[in-house]
């Protein structure tokens, strides 16, 4: 299926072979160390700009922009490797996830010389943090229909509309505001939007946090009241915006976060398996085969992207087969030990390795726990199912 869709594209190489086992050696001494706690979901729920500055100072933020721009010059397929062994492992990498996948190409693509210069080496050095400004209430998927309006005022335009479940948006430095700056025409519902690099620290900013049944904070209401954007700050080509949306969702929807997101559970569990603390599972073939799918698809799309080909229909399929592979993982787990999870007695408990099973069976539930309370929101942010159904259709000639 994935070559239909885009070309097949392989990692095997000494080079990537050596950068792969470089990443896991770095984190395994983060590990070690005590600053890293393998989790789940961590590209959302784990923001740590220590850490990210600690892989900038690797080069493996900013992998992809020019060196003329503060960047590392490299391949998508190298940052592929790099961020799938930090989404494996389920490293604190939320802090620098939006503004590296998507903020920076984008910016490559249609930012202004002066905001390439701006922005880029602060990305590049983990120093600068973005979030995104698309979706709104009532709105759902269905960015057509934003209601966030841009007026010209002098030197600039006047943003007020609403923004919500903006991942990060407390910490982050500016968004990319999706704006409607022409009247709606019913008939022509993509025409008229723009986006603006929004300041979050700019008079008539307000920023309301949401949280999450668990307790905890990712997510945010933005209200934007008569926010002045300077001229500098427009993005790309003003009525471009629903052009230059789809361009960035083919970098969100596409990476290994779509389908690692709940890994560190699934792993956790193999882990138990093999050391003889819980029984092995008829399907749990089938949950790393289609990791395996979805590891090929989605380094196919690294390579389109290098390419410069477009990518949109099979990153909607990755996202759309990737988040609901996440999310029966989680399941799976689930349906074997509930809310609770009391570790099986095995024969090492007798030879004083007990607290060492216990301590593991403790990390088992402690990651399903998390993997409960992420798993509603996996198949609904960067596009709902539904959504993504109509895309791929679109996308392969379907009617």
């Amino acid at each position: 299926m994935s070559s239909a869709l885009v070309p097949p594209t392989t990692l095997a190489s000494a080079e990537m072979d050596a950068l792969r086992a470089e990443v896991r050696s770095f984190l395994s001494g983060e590990i070690a160390a005590g600053r890293l706690t393998p989790w789940i979901d961590t590209w959302l729920t784990r923001w740590d700009e220590d850490f990210t500055r600690r892989l900038a100072e690797r080069g493996w933020v900013g992998m992809t922009v020019p060196t003329e721009y503060g960047g590392r010059g490299r391949s998508h397929l190298e940052r592929f490797v790099v961020t799938e062994e930090l989404l494996a492992v389920g490293a604190p990498v939320a802090a620098q996830w939006v503004a590296d996948r998507q903020i920076a190409p984008s910016l490559l693509r249609y930012g202004t010389e002066e905001q390439k210069r701006e922005f880029l080496p602060r990305i590049a050095a983990g120093e600068c943090c973005f979030a995104i400004g698309m979706s709104e209430p009532d709105s759902g998927s269905d960015l057509a229909s934003v209601r966030t309006k841009g007026v010209r005022v002098d030197g600039g335009w006047s943003i007020t509309g609403t923004k919500v479940w903006t991942s990060g948006a407390q910490h982050a430095e500016a968004f990319i505001a999706l704006a409607r700056t022409e009247p709606l025409d019913t008939s022509h519902r993509h025409a008229g939007l723009s986006q603006f690099i929004v300041d979050l620290r700019s008079e008539g900013v307000t920023i309301r946090p949401i949280v999450s049944l668990s307790g905890d904070h990712h997510f945010n209401e933005v209200v934007l009241d008569e926010v002045f954007v300077p001229d500098s700050r427009v993005f790309g080509a003003l009525g471009n915006g629903w052009e230059q949306v789809n361009s960035e969702l083919a970098f969100e929807r596409s990476g290994p976060e779509r389908f690692l997101s709940s890994f560190r559970l699934l792993a956790a569990e193999i882990g138990a398996i093999a050391e003889g603390r819980l029984p092995a599972r008829t399907d749990l073939g089938r949950s790393v085969a289609r990791m395996a799918g979805l590891h090929a698809l989605s380094q196919n799309i690294a390579g389109a992207l290098q390419r410069g080909e477009p990518a949109d229909t099979a990153a909607a399929l990755v996202k759309l087969l990737g988040t609901t592979t996440e999310g029966d993982i989680v399941e799976a787990v689930s349906a074997r030990f509930g809310d609770e999870f009391t570790p099986r007695a095995s024969a090492s408990d007798g030879d004083g390795d007990g607290d060492g099973g216990a301590a593991a069976a403790s990390e088992l539930a402690d990651l399903l726990r998390a993997g409960l309370h992420q798993r509603p929101g996996f198949t609904l942010r960067g596009g709902t199912n539904e959504i993504l159904r109509g895309v791929i259709a679109r996308g392969l000639g379907m009617r």
